[in-house]
C-alpha cells in the first residue's frame, strides 16, 4: 500500500499566509507505507507529542509557526496534511487543513477538521528561525536530489 506525504514545500506554504497556501505550490511524494525511515519519524513525533503540545501551550519567547501534521483517510487512500492552526477540544483538536488534496477526496484546503492522537504523524515549530520537530520532512529530504533538499534546508531552516 501506498499513502502520500507532503512534500516538503508544503512547509513553504505552512510558514506562508494562508492565501498563498491556496496557490497549490505544493507537491506529495508518494512514500510507501512500510518505509522504516518515515515509521520511525512518524513514531519519533508521536512520542513526543506531549511535550510539543505543552510547549504550544504556553510558547517561549522566540517560538512560533506550530503545526501538526495530521492522516486523513479516504477508501483505501491515506495523505498527510499540516493543520494550521490547531487548538485542543474535549475530544481531540481542531484545526484548519493547510495544504491542497492530491489523493484524498473528503477533505479541501482551508477546511476545519477535527482529528485524534491517533491522526497525528508529525508536529513543528520554529525557534529562533530555525525548524524544530517536522521529523517526516526530514525523511523526505533523503528522497529529493541533494540540490532541492539543500536548497528547502536553507530556505527554511531546517538542520536535517
Amino acid at each position: 500500500m501506498i499513502f502520500a506525504v507532503r512534500f516538503a514545500l508544503c512547509l513553504l506554504l505552512a510558514l506562508a499566509p494562508l492565501h498563498a497556501r491556496a496557490q497549490g505550490d505544493d507537491k506529495a511524494m508518494m512514500i510507501a507505507s512500510d518505509d522504516a525511515d518515515m515509521a520511525a519519524a512518524i513514531a519519533k513525533a508521536r512520542s513526543s507529542l506531549d511535550e510539543f503540545l505543552a510547549l504550544s501551550d504556553t510558547p517561549p519567547p522566540g517560538t512560533g509557526r506550530f503545526k501538526l501534521k495530521v492522516m486523513v483517510a479516504d477508501g483505501n487512500a491515506t495523505e498527510h496534511f499540516w493543520v494550521i492552526p490547531f487548538k485542543r477540544t474535549e475530544t481531540g483538536f481542531v484545526g484548519i487543513l493547510a495544504n491542497e488534496p492530491e489523493i484524498v477526496q473528503n477533505v479541501v484546503l482551508g477546511q476545519d477538521i477535527e482529528f485524534t492522537r491517533d491522526d497525528i504523524s508529525d508536529w513543528g515549530y520554529t525557534r529562533n528561525g530555525h525548524q524544530v520537530g517536522s521529523f517526516t520532512v526530514c525523511v523526505m529530504f533523503k528522497k529529493m536530489s541533494k540540490e532541492e533538499a539543500d536548497s528547502m534546508r536553507a530556505a527554511y531552516g531546517f538542520d536535517c
